[in-house]
């Protein structure tokens, strides 16, 4: 056999292994099928979720890669449909990070569908500066929530309390779960009780 013939012949066995793991990967069953789109609660009584709420546990994010324990977030109501957020976190020297920012709802007055903004004011009217918050997730007492964006690459859980109970959280995490995220990397927030 020459050379023109083996690298034919290892041609034909390159593309027939290739062809067959297409197939397999193309199988039924085999792919995996992508969630479906994320849809956020029906609807949002703003000035109930308005106040204190403590970071429970969250996906990895490069924007909070500083933030040791205490994370919360603070909102109030501004003018004009607007919503003041004040977000505040220790690092592991005990240092207090703060970031404020502003919050707008995109839609109706009780769309669960808000934009957020750390950006300068002057920078507002570029839409890269404002980032989707979707509540996802909110119990009737409007005591634990999860809050996420459309292609589900952030979430937060937050909670009323540095502690929310033990099988609320859990129940929330089978629903998170169901809704097609994946929280093998869900990483818990370190809180201390509130004195």
């Amino acid at each position: 056999m020459n050379d023109s013939s083996r690298i034919r012949a290892w041609l034909c066995r390159a593309a027939l292994l290739l062809g067959v793991a297409c197939l397999a990967f193309l199988a039924p069953g085999s792919a995996r099928a992508e969630p479906a789109a994320l849809q956020p609660i029906a609807r949002l009584d703003v000035p109930r979720y308005l106040g204190t709420w403590y970071e429970v546990a969250k996906l990895p994010n490069w924007f909070q890669r500083k933030c040791a324990e205490q994370t919360q977030a603070q909102y109030r109501l501004q003018g004009a449909g607007q919503i003041e957020v004040l977000n505040s976190c220790r690092r592991a020297d005990g240092t207090v990070i703060q970031a404020q920012g502003l919050a707008r709802q995109i839609g109706a007055a009780d769309s669960p569908r808000l934009q957020v903004r750390f950006a300068p004011a002057w920078l507002s009217f570029l839409p890269v500066v404002w980032g989707d918050y979707w509540v996802i997730d909110l119990d009737d007492a409007y005591q634990l929530a999860a809050v996420s964006e459309p292609r589900r690459a952030y979430l937060w859980i937050l909670s009323r309390t540095p502690q929310p109970d033990p099988q609320r959280y859990q129940a929330l995490l089978e629903r998170l779960k169901a809704s097609g995220f994946d929280l093998s990397a869900l990483e818990r927030t370190p809180q201390r009780q509130s004195p």
